[in-house]
């Protein structure tokens, strides 16, 4: 399963609740926001042309999926919601730097079975619930190498 994937699959209304989560000035406070306007193809980026983007993007990852274009998206989404990543590493006992692991850290250990649905139990009511859903899912790709995405139980 790659980045491009957890998107579609989890659909077009979290998709879009996604890219309403951006942050446009964490993406320039960690100096994101011109690549992301270009990687997104936009001659102008503001809240406006983001949402009205999302059709587009959405068309994107799925006619024509791009490693580059679903992590842009996703450093933009994380690091909108680096409260949310801290929160929920913390409460897996995953170790951290501010929500960044160190480098060639392997912390897949920690992802104890159930650790999905214990996050999205804990969180869901604090944290936008397409935001942590896609965390979620990211977490489970890029650390555990998840071959399917987590839908949370009822």
């Amino acid at each position: 399963m790659q980045l491009s994937d957890v998107y579609l699959r989890l659909g077009q209304d979290n998709f879009q609740q996604l890219i309403r989560a951006i942050s446009l000035g964490k993406l320039r406070t960690y100096q994101m926001f011109e690549p992301f306007k270009l990687r997104l193809r936009l001659h102008k980026l503001n809240s406006e042309t983001l949402r009205n983007a999302a059709p587009r993007l959405w068309t994107r990852l799925e006619q024509e999926p791009t490693p580059e274009l679903a992590t842009d998206l996703s450093q933009a989404i994380l690091i909108s919601h680096m409260d949310l990543v801290t929160a929920v590493l913390n409460e897996l006992g995953v170790p951290h730097e501010d929500g960044f692991f160190a480098k060639d850290a392997d912390v897949s250990g920690y992802l104890k079975e159930g650790w999905q649905q214990k996050a999205w139990d804990k969180f869901h009511s604090t944290f936008p619930p397409a935001v942590l859903l896609f965390y979620i899912n990211h977490l489970a790709l890029e650390v555990a190498k998840a071959e399917d995405v987590f839908a949370p139980a009822a």
